[in-house]
C-alpha cells in the first residue's frame, strides 16, 4: 500500500473563505483504490515557501510515497506550484504533466493553459494536479494505472518495467 499526502493550495481556502473540493475529491477517489492509503490533506495559501517545506518534510522526514497537489498551475501570479515543485525535487517526470494535458485537451483547448510539473525527490513521487475537481477526477483516472506502476518500480516492488 503506498502513502498519499494531498495539499490543495488556494489563498481563500487556506483563509476559510472558499470550500475546497479538489482535495477532498482526491482523498474520496483514492479510498476507493485499496493501493493507495491517504496519510495527510491540508490546504495551504499560494506561498512558494510554505509549500517547499511542505514537500521536502513529506518527502524527508515522512517519507510519503505519492504527493498530489491540487490547485495553482495556472496563470495567476500567484500561481506558484510548479515552480515549488521544481526547486524541491531531485529529478524531473514531464511525461506525467504532458499525458494529463494530452489527456485533457480532448476534453477542453484550456488544457494547454496548464503549467503542472512532477518530480521525484528521494523515494516521493510529486504530481501537480489541476485545481477543478472535475479536472482531478479525469486525470486521475487516466494516470493512476501508470502512477501505480512507477511507484513499484521507485520503491523496488517491481524490476522489469518494459515488458508492459
Amino acid at each position: 500500500m503506498y502513502t498519499v499526502s494531498i495539499i490543495t493550495l488556494s489563498d481563500k481556502g487556506y483563509e476559510g473563505k472558499r470550500e475546497d473540493l479538489s482535495g477532498p475529491y482526491i482523498e474520496n477517489y483514492l479510498k476507493q483504490n485499496s493501493s493507495f492509503s491517504v496519510q495527510s490533506y491540508v490546504i495551504l495559501p499560494d506561498d512558494k515557501e510554505m509549500l517547499k517545506e511542505q514537500l521536502m518534510d513529506l518527502c524527508d522526514n515522512q517519507k510519503i510515497h505519492l504527493i498530489l497537489t491540487t490547485g495553482g498551475t495556472g496563470f495567476s501570479h500567484r500561481d506558484i506550484t510548479p515552480e515549488a515543485t521544481l526547486e524541491v525535487i531531485d529529478r524531473h517526470v514531464p511525461g506525467i504533466p504532458e499525458a494529463m494535458r494530452w489527456y485533457s485537451l480532448q476534453i477542453t483547448p484550456r488544457a494547454m493553459l496548464s503549467r503542472a510539473a512532477s518530480g521525484i525527490r528521494n523515494n516521493t513521487l510529486i504530481i501537480n494536479l489541476p485545481g477543478s475537481p472535475k479536472a482531478v477526477g479525469e486525470i486521475l483516472e487516466y494516470i493512476l494505472p501508470s502512477i501505480e506502476h512507477g511507484l513499484d518500480i521507485l520503491n523496488a516492488h517491481a524490476s522489469e518495467c518494459a515488458r508492459k
